[in-house]
């Protein structure tokens, strides 16, 4: 039977799918445009509020923990859409309510207005993105091919392309024009998501067991989701690490080894060109060894990096640290969304909202961690905490591989509980 059904799907190179299909290509540069957006305004939102509101540099910090409500806007917009079927149709939505959301901050007058704005705004408008992953996983479902993972790889990639140009473009703009006039250009980015994708419907919902219900089913229960909350909680241990080291590794870099700026940037900056050309080729290793055997090895990458940072001193030890720290997010950036799609199948869409949505307490735990490891180990031993925390994650999923590796794996080979019979019968959200 395994044998049929994978003789049954077909295998077209991810790029071929991608440039056929109209929602897999408005998708690649809506994620692109939504990468720029963010990450321009990301590095920017503390200068602003410093400079235009009056801040102090300590509130001015907490106005990164309002991205806490995040994952409860992505996880209230994913139950509705699984209800509902509208993937696009909710997207949409999140993207006029982030440009709404920016353009207001870029507007505010008083400084607690861009708090209360991106604390109950813009954690919808995140939700966008989770939108667009659990189409596709749709779309995919309904066109079984064993090129569709590469098409997750491709639509991730865009992404993270976006988050390389976006801050270069919002420090340039923020210099050469103002600093509102960039958040302005960050709502516009947001708006601009739902121009690719035109007026393209929502893909039809499959249903071919009995475990995946229909639209206007109630939320799934809380015990179906605890493989999936599990998976997330390890993600959300690996990348604590992110925000540790981006508010610790340019001090140490700057001020204890006295790195020249080009040297500084060169290490920073070697990351995202690591996971741009690794997200392909995770795809083709996970079919080899497993997804969840190779989120181990991210891991185990992530462990190694860290300590590179923490005892190394030199550029060759924090250049190769970024290195293999590109290998983690080229692996977890690419398969993650696919992992928790496969946890939860009877709600993709509240899976992939949960799953995208825990980078904010990844960042809130990264800060807290770093905080108090930073005062208590100094640089730069604080690194050790995110090696600690990346060793944790991947006995973690060594432990999940033992009990769902398996069963991910013959979902992904047979499509046996994705494969559609027939159309889902429910509403269907037009553009």
């Amino acid at each position: 039977m395994v044998e049929n059904a994978r003789a049954d799907v077909a295998d077209d190179a991810p790029a071929r799918l991608v440039l056929a299909s109209p929602l897999y290509r408005g998708a690649t540069i809506a994620l692109f445009l939504s990468g720029v957006g963010f990450s321009a305004a990301a590095p920017q939102i503390a200068r602003f509020l410093v400079t235009e509101l009056g801040s102090s540099l300590p509130t001015a910090g907490l106005f990164y923990l309002t991205s806490l409500t995040a994952p409860v806007a992505g996880y209230l917009v994913g139950v509705r859409s699984d209800r509902t079927g509208g993937r696009l149709g909710l997207f949409r939505v999140c993207a006029v309510v982030g440009f709404l959301g920016w353009t207001a901050i870029a507007l505010s007058t008083k400084l607690w207005m861009p708090f209360v704005i991106s604390a109950l705004v813009l954690g919808f408008a995140g939700a966008a993105t989770s939108q667009l992953f659990a189409a596709i996983h749709d779309e995919a479902t309904l066109h079984p091919n064993r090129g569709n993972d590469g098409v997750v790889a491709i639509v991730r990639m865009a992404l993270t392309a976006g988050w390389v140009v976006g801050p270069v473009a919002g420090a340039y703009l923020a210099a050469e024009v103002n600093l509102r006039t960039m958040l302005v250009m960050t709502g516009l980015c947001t708006l601009a998501q739902i121009v690719p994708l035109g007026a393209l419907r929502t893909p039809a919902q499959p249903h071919a067991a009995a475990d995946v219900p229909a639209p206007g089913n109630r939320r799934p229960p809380i015990a179906a989701m605890l493989p999936l909350l599990a998976f997330t909680g390890l993600y959300v241990l690996v990348y604590a690490g992110e925000p540790i080291k981006y508010a610790y590794l340019p001090i140490y870099m700057n001020e204890d080894l006295r790195f020249s700026p080009a040297l500084s940037g060169t290490v920073i900056g070697i990351q995202p060109l690591v996971e741009l050309a690794l997200m392909p080729v995770a795809v083709i290793v996970a079919r080899r060894i497993g997804t969840m055997r190779l989120m181990i090895v991210a891991a185990g990458f992530g462990i190694v990096a860290n300590i590179c940072f923490a005892t190394t001193g030199n550029a060759a030890g924090l250049i190769l640290g970024q290195t293999l720290m590109g290998g983690v997010w080229a692996i977890f950036m690419t398969l993650g969304i696919i992992v928790a799609q496969r946890l939860l199948p009877t709600a993709v869409a509240t899976a992939s909202a949960i799953f995208l949505s825990s980078s904010a307490l990844s960042s809130a735990l990264g800060g807290l961690a770093g905080g108090l490891g930073v005062a208590a180990a100094g640089l730069p031993h604080v690194f050790l905490i995110p090696a600690v925390l990346a060793f944790a994650a991947a006995v973690g999923l060594a432990a999940m591989d033992r009990t769902t590796g398996h069963r991910l794996e013959q979902t992904k080979e047979t499509g046996r509980r994705e494969t559609p019979t027939e159309p889902m019968m429910g509403e269907q959200t037009s553009g």
